[in-house]
């Protein structure tokens, strides 16, 4: 491990928004999946919710998502309801794409406050059920003669908008996850081996010293898990 690395892997984490998520509703296109990741990345999102698609022959999330899946994190669902769920438990707002007649200019909206921002897919948009269900409707004005941006356009345009918010406001300014959970996360990313011997064994994952190295009790992990970054 690198200082350089490690580095730029703390800054990330510092900076992470664990209130701010995106939810991809049947976006069935893999390339425009992962350009929505990659942008959720940018701005700090940690995790990403979707509904998969259905239909024969598309490949599923984890395997289409590139390098982005390896920062943000894919929760994958069978069906809108329950990805609803998880989003409010954590007292989010939830602010579909959607063209309508009550939909305001996305720059008008509140995202320094939990927010989840449903997108859906290339052909149909988001669906009624995920229209009624949204607490409010976003739109990007267009004044050409196409109506609609890409998905992942839109998502990134959408998204800039929210980190522009939460820096005039403070957001990154301090870490908003807990030096445990970004200890944790660090493990996952710079250790995957170390880290699945801890899941699996049900011990709690190291804490890592000041430049990111394994502590000397790492050594006391199984042995199939040598260490390793990645």
């Amino acid at each position: 491990m690198t200082e350089r690395r490690w580095r730029r892997i703390d800054h990330v984490l510092r900076h992470r928004q664990p209130d701010l998520t995106l939810l991809a509703e049947d976006v069935y296109k893999p390339h425009n999946l992962s350009a929505m990741l990659r942008s959720a990345d940018a701005v700090g999102i940690g995790t990403v919710h979707a509904v998969t698609p259905t239909g024969g022959g598309i490949p599923t999330y984890s395997a289409t998502s590139a390098s982005a899946e390896k920062w943000v994190e894919l929760r994958s669902y069978d069906a809108l309801a329950p990805a609803l769920e998880v989003v409010r438990s954590r007292g989010m707002q939830v602010l579909a794409a959607h063209l309508s007649t009550q939909a305001t200019d996305f720059r008008e909206a509140d995202y320094t406050v939990p927010t989840c921002i449903v997108l859906g897919n290339e052909k149909h948009g988001v669906s009624l059920a995920a229209a009624e269900a949204a607490d409010g409707h976003i739109v990007i004005p267009m004044l050409g003669m196409v109506t609609s941006l890409n998905v992942s356009v839109a998502t990134a345009v959408i998204l800039f908008e929210a980190q522009r918010q939460r820096r005039v406001a403070g957001l990154y300014d301090a870490p908003r996850l807990s030096e445990r959970e970004r200890n944790d996360q660090a493990v996952r990313w710079m250790y995957p081996r170390e880290a699945a011997a801890c899941d699996a064994a049900g011990v709690a994952l190291p804490v890592l010293g000041p430049q990111g190295e394994l502590p000397p009790s790492a050594a006391a992990l199984p042995a199939d898990a040598q260490p390793g970054e990645t």
